[in-house]
C-alpha cells in the first residue's frame, strides 16, 4: 500500500492509477460493448458519445477539487476547455485524411478508437518532458508562450492552401519501407499476401493502417500547439496530463457530428489564432 502513496510527478501514484482505470475501463466500454461490431456512426449518436465523455471530464473536475483543491480544479476546467477548443482544428485534417484514403465511415471509428492509444501514450510522453522542463528551468515557458504568440499570428495570416497529403514525407517513408495494399481488407490493418518476387506470404500493412499512422502524427503535430498552451495555464503535469486526454476522447467521439458541418466553420482558424495569442501573451 505504501507503494500507491509515492509521488510520480508531484502527485500520488494512486492517482494516476485511478484516471488511467478509468480511461481503460472507458475504451473497453467503447470498443468492447458500444462498437463491438462495425458500424456507421451517425450524427446523433456522435453528439450522444460526445456528450458522455464531456459529463465525465467535467466531472473528474470534481475529483481534482475533492484531492487538490478548488483552485486546481478551476485550472483542470480551463485547460479542459482550451485543449477541446485547440483540437476541434484536428477534424479538418482527420477528414482529409479519411478522404484521401478512402476511408468508409463504416471503418473510421476503428482508426480512431486504436489512435487514441497512441494519443495516451504519446501526450503522456511530451508532457512529461515538458513538466521536467519547467520543473528545472522556468524560464522555458517564456519559450512555450513565444512560440504560442508565432503560431497565432502564422495562423492568423497564412492562406488557406489546401494540404497535400500525397507529398507527406511521413507518408512517403511508409510507402518505401512497408508493403502497403493497394486496397482496404475489412477492418484489418494488416494482411499476408504472396510477394510478388518470391511469391511468399508476406505481411502487409492496409491502406487502413496508413490512415491510422497519419492521424497520429496529426495529433503529434498539434499537440506542439496545444500542449504549450495548456502549460501556460498550469504547470501541474497532472492536471495538464488528465485535461489534455479527456478533452480528446470528447473530441474523437465528436468526430461524426463536426465533420458533416465542417465546411461552415469558416472562421475556426481565425479563433484559434486569436485564442493561441491571447494564451501567450498571458
Amino acid at each position: 500500500m505504501e507503494f500507491l502513496l509515492l509521488l510520480f510527478l508531484g502527485k500520488p501514484i494512486w492517482m494516476w492509477l485511478f484516471f488511467i482505470a478509468i480511461v481503460i475501463a472507458l475504451l473497453v466500454f467503447d470498443l468492447g460493448v458500444l462498437h463491438k461490431e462495425d458500424h456507421e456512426i451517425g450524427i446523433a449518436e456522435s453528439l450522444r458519445l460526445s456528450a458522455m465523455y464531456i459529463t465525465l471530464g467535467v466531472a473528474f473536475a470534481g475529483f481534482v477539487w475533492w484531492q487538490i483543491g478548488v483552485e486546481e480544479a478551476k485550472l483542470y476546467l480551463t485547460a479542459f476547455v482550451v485543449e477541446k477548443t485547440l483540437a476541434m482544428d484536428n477534424v479538418f485534417v482527420i477528414a482529409l485524411i479519411f478522404t484521401y484514403f478512402a476511408i468508409p465511415r463504416l471503418y473510421q471509428h476503428r482508426v480512431l478508437f486504436w489512435g487514441i492509444l497512441g494519443v495516451i501514450v504519446l501526450r503522456g510522453i511530451m508532457i512529461g518532458l515538458g513538466a521536467t522542463l519547467v520543473a528545472q528551468y522556468s524560464w522555458v515557458l517564456y519559450i512555450f508562450a513565444g512560440f504560442l504568440i508565432l503560431t497565432g499570428i502564422k495562423m492568423l495570416f497564412m492562406g488557406d492552401k489546401p494540404m497535400d497529403i500525397s507529398q507527406n514525407p511521413v507518408l512517403k517513408l511508409i510507402k518505401r519501407r512497408m508493403n502497403v495494399t493497394e486496397e482496404l481488407h475489412g477492418h484489418d490493418f494488416f494482411v499476408k499476401k504472396p510477394d510478388q518476387k518470391t511469391g511468399k506470404l508476406v505481411r502487409f500493412a492496409t491502406p487502413l493502417f496508413v490512415a491510422l499512422i497519419m492521424v497520429e502524427i496529426v495529433d503529434l503535430i498539434f499537440a506542439v500547439d496545444s500542449v504549450p498552451a495548456v502549460f501556460a495555464i498550469t504547470t501541474d503535469p497532472f492536471i495538464v496530463y488528465t485535461s489534455n486526454i479527456f478533452a480528446i476522447l470528447g473530441l474523437r467521439a465528436l468526430y461524426f457530428a463536426l465533420a458533416a458541418v465542417i465546411h461552415r466553420f469558416h472562421y475556426l482558424k481565425y479563433a484559434l489564432s486569436l485564442l493561441l495569442v491571447f494564451i501567450g501573451s498571458k
